[in-house]
């Protein structure tokens, strides 16, 4: 399977937001890739505004997603992002989606919001309650996550006990002392200790760091971009794995049980 990470820094308009991810969308395309993984939040965003992720949100049936899906027709990529839509109480929620050949594959709402670090996510956005699904993409079984969900062993290790063998994650990492480090780090890890690919891919600009990278079952860096806009490729290779998982069983070798949601109360 063929994977194209479309790193670019997200605009305030969301029309100059949708034509960029039309024109990756276009390029991916021409360039075979199975999948396309943009970032977290594409739909707005101003670092002088914070609240333009509420404001700005629109349902799956507005122009920003309609434009996408009509453009995705008679394409067999699949492409994933993370959009905001309108909740309940004057909130959002934090939606990943994957669309395919005019359809809305698969819907998952962000379950860790990101309160850590002097930012308050939960402040305008509502938490999902329910485990991603996986998407069949090229053969392959493609576990969701989003940004900040990285942090939490848990959810990767749940996908990958389901059956993933690919870990998606689209981004907006916020800059800031050692964030870069703890992005390899933990993107590595995640690939590691469940012998799945990480495919992540992260805003760049003002606010965040970029570095979108794909890591393979045994933790080798294969593909990583920079701090600026970029359209990257990598290959997934089922082979490497199965090897993975032959050399290094920990999955069948695990002796806790499968992670559970918790429920609240």
């Amino acid at each position: 399977m063929k994977v194209a990470l479309g790193q670019f820094a997200v605009d305030r308009e969301w029309q100059r937001n949708a034509d960029t991810c039309l024109d990756l969308m276009a390029q991916a395309g021409r360039q075979g890739a199975d999948l396309l993984v943009l970032p977290e939040g594409v739909l707005a965003r101003d670092i002088t505004d914070p609240d333009l992720v509420r404001k700005s949100a629109q349902p799956l049936d507005g122009p920003f997603v309609t434009q996408l899906l009509q453009a995705s027709r008679g394409a067999q990529s699949t492409v994933m992002m993370c959009v905001h839509v309108p909740a309940a109480n004057d909130k959002v929620f934090n939606l990943l989606i994957a669309i395919r050949d005019g359809k809305l594959l698969a819907q998952y709402r962000k379950l860790h919001l990101y309160d850590a670090f002097s930012v308050q996510e939960s402040g305008s956005v509502a938490p999902g309650d329910e485990v991603p699904p996986l998407v069949d993409v090229a053969g392959l079984k493609i576990g969701l996550m989003t940004c900040y969900d990285l942090r939490f062993p848990e959810l990767a290790r749940r996908l990958a006990l389901d059956g993933a063998e690919v870990l998606v994650l689209p981004a907006a990492w916020v800059k800031g002392p050692r964030k870069e480090a703890h992005w390899e780090v933990l993107l590595t890890a995640r690939a590691l200790e469940n012998t799945c690919y990480t495919v992540a891919t992260g805003e760049c600009g003002e606010r965040n760091i970029g570095h979108s990278m794909v890591v393979d079952p045994l933790g080798v860096v294969i593909a990583r971009a920079a701090e600026g806009p970029a359209l990257l490729t990598a290959e997934i290779d089922p082979a490497r794995i199965r090897h993975a998982r032959r050399v290094l069983p920990v999955l069948a070798n695990c002796r806790f049980a499968k992670p559970e949601l918790k429920r609240p109360g």
